[in-house]
């Protein structure tokens, strides 16, 4: 039995020839695409479990792959691509993708990015889950949130905004994908406003707010909520 299916879209035979080998070793089946076109037909006859997605495709943008998936599959997307600039990992990310690595890249990182967002995608439905990270815990069903046992009051806008960072754990969350679903879509580009709701937010859960362990920040780009994978029930 394997440890899932990964779909690799990349039109550089060299990249797809380092992946399949050390995905393979890693337990994954794989199955590989050169371009936008045949991913998309692999998505619907090979059914993958993550996809590893390059922007840079002979066809089509990578981006325009998000947008085409994103109108009918649910299925993980991680960018990995050599584009570093801000704006491209916030497009990727906003259209719908789930994770962005850079290339040159490690394989430790890509394998634990894979199964971060595998996890998400098992446990997307966390209305009834409680999440843990770094001594805080989050009961959804109570709607409480503790700290090695003593409660912590966060105002509404607190609780929302670091569900909704809990319930993408491990994934990074656009700063206009925060601001729109916590504010509203007048509020999409109200960056210090998210900024300064970050930091109260950190004040009440984090340790040490000046190291943050829980809500880690990805410049240029938003947040992403650190947890274990034995934390989250």
């Amino acid at each position: 039995m394997t440890a899932g299916r990964i779909l690799i879209v990349d039109d550089e035979p060299q990249i797809r020839r380092f992946l399949r080998p050390a995905l393979a070793a890693a337990g994954y089946d794989v199955v590989e695409a050169e371009n936008g076109a045949d991913a998309m037909k692999a998505v619907a006859t090979a059914a993958p479990d993550v996809i590893i997605l390059d922007l840079g495709l002979p066809d089509m943008d990578g981006k325009d792959v998000i947008a085409n998936l994103r109108g009918w599959s649910t299925i993980p997307i991680i960018i990995l691509s050599a584009r570093d600039r801000e704006s491209e990992k916030i497009a990727a990310l906003d259209l719908g993708a789930d994770d962005y690595i850079e290339k040159p890249f490690s394989i430790g990182e890509l394998t634990a990015r894979i199964r971060t967002a595998m996890r998400h995608r098992g446990t997307a439905d966390t209305s009834s889950a409680t999440i843990g990270s770094n001594g805080l815990v989050i009961d959804m069903v109570q709607r409480t949130v503790r700290r090695e046992g003593t409660d912590i009051h966060l105002t509404p806008k607190e609780y929302d905004l670091l569900t909704l960072l809990a319930r993408h754990a491990g994934l990074v969350v656009t700063h206009r994908t925060l601001l729109k679903s916590v504010w509203g879509p007048a509020h999409g580009d109200d960056l210090h406003y998210l900024r300064v709701f970050i930091g109260q937010l950190r004040q009440k859960i984090e340790r040490d707010p000046t190291q943050p362990a829980i809500v880690r920040t990805e410049p240029g780009v938003g947040y992403r909520f650190m947890v274990d994978a034995a934390e989250k029930r």
